[in-house]
């Protein structure tokens, strides 16, 4: 970890009467993996939506080096992967891992690697549209790892993965972190959560609960010995 990336400050989103986001606010450190947890309905997704610029935020601010940065300007910062989606269904996944090398500017340095991470080789030919959905959300892990961005936000990297998928992922995202890419990632398990991040921010309501680390949360819970998931349920 390092210098602060980014911090977000004051997001509040409303749709009608329903408040999605309550001025939310947190930072992101330099080559972390930085947890946001939190029950269905806490706001993860809007949260990644508005900072990806993909929704707009009603009001807050996203700062880096001290300047505001507007969606346009996070664009080469920030790179969004959201789940549950099957980007070009009609194409073969190799043309959509060249696509993002090629027309996003993204890694061709890291394509045969990131392949073999996430066991893709078997699926080069098949299109996406006819992939199951753990499939699917390997070769949207993939995307992002070979996007160029210094920061990722993955919606649910786990989602559609069995165990032992999910700790070869797992390791293979820390293995991105510890080169410096930054990895922001909404986790719905908590159990996965605490054995791949390094700090968390908490949200409940759509409103932050805490953020830190284990042992920092746990003493703004007053459970200096409680896991995550007990810190969590004190703090929410």
């Amino acid at each position: 970890m390092g210098f602060m990336l980014l911090e977000v400050a004051g997001f509040c989103k409303r749709f009608g009467r329903i408040t999605a986001l309550k001025d939310v606010g947190f930072h992101v450190e330099a080559g972390e993996v930085l947890g946001l947890i939190g029950p269905n309905g806490a706001g993860k997704s809007t949260l990644f939506e508005c900072l990806a610029g993909v929704l707009p935020a009603d009001s807050g601010a996203v700062r880096a080096g001290g300047a505001v940065l507007d969606e346009r300007a996070r664009r080469p910062l920030l790179f969004y992967v959201p789940d549950g989606i099957a980007p070009w269904p009609q194409q073969p996944v190799r043309w959509a891992l060249d696509y993002t090398i090629g027309f996003l500017g993204g890694r061709g340095d890291l394509r045969v690697e990131v392949i073999e991470q996430l066991a893709l080789e078997a699926l080069l030919p098949q299109t996406i549209g006819t992939l199951s959905k753990g499939q699917r959300k390997r070769v949207l892990l993939a995307i992002g790892l070979l996007t160029a961005q210094p920061a990722l936000l993955i919606d649910e990297p786990f989602d559609g993965l069995d165990l032992r998928q999910a700790r070869e992922i797992a390791a293979a995202l820390r293995t991105h972190a510890a080169r410096g890419r930054t990895l922001f990632l909404s986790i719905h398990q908590i159990g996965d959560a605490a054995r791949l991040c390094d700090r968390f921010v908490l949200l409940s309501g759509g409103r932050v609960c805490g953020e830190g680390t284990v042992a920092q949360l746990a003493a703004l819970a007053k459970r200096p010995d409680g896991d995550l998931e007990e810190v969590f349920l004190a703090l929410t």
